[in-house]
């Protein structure tokens, strides 16, 4: 009886220590871990994995599931650049078949007419000069625009019969998105209206397929463009 109570002491102590403290000897298993310790690490491991939001598509069946995010629709890209195509401005002019040279001066570069611009054909050659407008590269852009509002200065009453011919390119020119295309048509329509009578009258059945283009743009403020679009809507009114 004495030897079992040895027995019990020595493990006792072997377990407790003599400064009271847990100690493992080595080879033995320690004591284990109540398992109501891990219940609450492995209840938030589960309330995180279930509060993470899962991204899906919408008018699915997932997307009614709990923590789902439906993703929201793409762009329309209704402001996006469009890329520019060539132009049949510049084919004819890469022909050399347009009576133009630059004309260098102190005061900046102009078009240096070989005949009268009031001589020229209106229904040829306008039609031709508005296709330029697409462009953006010199010197094709230089002598599209510059050869616009030469054309429209000296046209007088030519220009009104051509209006119908030039609402498709002033459309493609819009249908760029391009800033900087956008003002330099807003200007040469600006012209047009002014450049001769009842010309202003004559864009009227067109204005639906102008104005969409515009509409979109009504909020940009970059490049001038509020300033052009005020005063093309104050030349039309």
């Amino acid at each position: 009886m004495f030897a079992c109570f040895f027995q019990s002491a020595i493990c006792i102590w072997s377990v407790v220590g003599a400064g009271g403290e847990m100690v493992m000897e080595e080879g033995r298993p320690g004591p284990s871990k109540p398992a109501g310790d891990r219940r609450p690490q492995q209840r938030e491991k589960k309330e995180k994995k279930q509060d993470k939001q899962q991204p899906c598509e919408g008018f699915s069946i997932k997307a009614m599931m709990k923590n789902s995010v439906v993703r929201g629709p793409p762009p329309a890209g209704s402001v996006k650049q469009r890329p520019a195509k060539h132009t049949a401005f510049r084919k004819f002019y890469e022909r050399g078949d347009f009576p133009i040279a630059v004309q260098h001066e102190c005061a900046g570069n102009k078009i240096a007419w070989k005949v009268e611009i009031e001589d020229l054909d209106y229904h040829y050659f306008l039609p031709l000069f508005f296709d330029g407008l697409c462009e953006t590269e010199f010197p094709y852009e230089f002598f599209a625009r510059q050869g616009v509002h030469d054309l429209l200065e000296h046209g007088g009453s030519k220009i009104l019969p051509v209006v119908p011919q030039l609402i498709i390119p002033i459309k493609n020119a819009l249908n760029l998105r391009n800033r900087q295309v956008l003002c330099t048509t807003l200007k040469v329509i600006q012209h047009l209206v002014v450049s001769a009578e009842m010309v202003g009258e004559a864009l009227v059945p067109y204005y639906r397929q102008i104005l969409p283009v515009l509409n979109i743009f009504k909020h940009m403020n970059d490049v001038g463009y509020p300033g052009c679009l005020m005063k093309l809507l104050s030349c039309i009114h």
